[in-house]
């Protein structure tokens, strides 16, 4: 089954007020009583840790793709930290991505670049996608693991507990850089890839579809910008292929290689 994404949609008004809420508190780091280097400073390495660790090497590489195995309570951690990004329900957020991949640029891809920079980025998230419906679908290897499902329905008291930590640490600073405007970079970092890896840059490979490699959005994402290699090479765990495409997560996963943790390691093919 295959459901197209052509026809009116309907709002996502509970999606379209927490993005609302997000970016309005984020503007709050404007403020000079709300600015200090150690909150800018909290606000990088937290982005590092949901946004690298956890969405490009976990929620991305390692569960989508299955590109390597570690073990069960790695895997576990690597998912509590793409969690904290705050980017919805890790269940759905692998269904949403295979779906993705199945149907890359095509009417029933989710987030179909056809449609306009600003749907693929986020305009599609706002809505209410009929393509939802097929998620369990494409999550049969984790949709009944009880981790997943904790992480999946408590992400947002998960984010409040995180803030709760960051204000008896640094008081407000700390909240307004390290929850709000850290979510809202990552977010925006990680909305590259469906947007401008799909618009802007160079194609190495025929990949059945318009993503390109950009090297500025690989520099923010930790190398997920090599997204024409990633789309040819679905399963490789390293997506900077060539010795210019740095790629940090790819870093990551040797280190973890070397290290005994990291197995099964997928690579494109020469």
């Amino acid at each position: 089954m295959t459901i197209a994404t052509s026809k009116k949609l309907s709002p996502d008004w509970s999606i379209i007020g927490f993005m609302a809420f997000l970016h309005g508190a984020a503007l709050f780091a404007l403020l000079p009583s709300n600015f200090s280097w150690s909150a800018v400073g909290v606000a990088l390495l937290l982005h590092w840790i949901t946004g690298g660790l956890g969405i490009t090497l976990g929620f991305h590489r390692l569960v989508s793709h299955r590109s390597f195995t570690v073990p069960k309570w790695l895997e576990y951690f690597f998912i509590f930290c793409g969690t904290l990004a705050c980017q919805g329900a890790v269940i759905e957020w692998v269904g949403m991505h295979r779906l993705h991949h199945k149907h890359s640029d095509t009417e029933n891809d989710p987030h179909d670049s056809n449609r306009g920079f600003w749907w693929s980025h986020m305009g599609w998230m706002l809505h209410e996608l009929p393509s939802r419906l097929e998620i369990p679908r494409y999550t049969k290897d984790i949709g009944d693991d009880p981790v997943y499902q904790f992480l999946s329905t408590y992400f947002i008291p998960l984010q409040v507990l995180l803030g709760v930590l960051l204000y008896f640490l640094g008081g407000w600073p700390f909240v307004v850089w390290g929850i709000f405007v850290r979510i809202v970079v990552v977010f925006h970092c990680t909305w590259f890839v469906n947007s401008a890896t799909h618009k802007f840059g160079y194609s190495s490979h025929e990949s059945g579809d318009l993503s390109t490699n950009c090297w500025w959005v690989a520099l923010v994402t930790y190398g997920e910008g090599w997204h024409n290699n990633h789309h040819a090479f679905q399963y490789s765990a390293r997506h900077g292929l060539q010795w210019w495409e740095i790629d940090m997560t790819w870093m990551t996963i040797r280190l973890l290689q070397i290290l005994g943790l990291a197995t099964d390691v997928k690579l494109a093919s020469k």
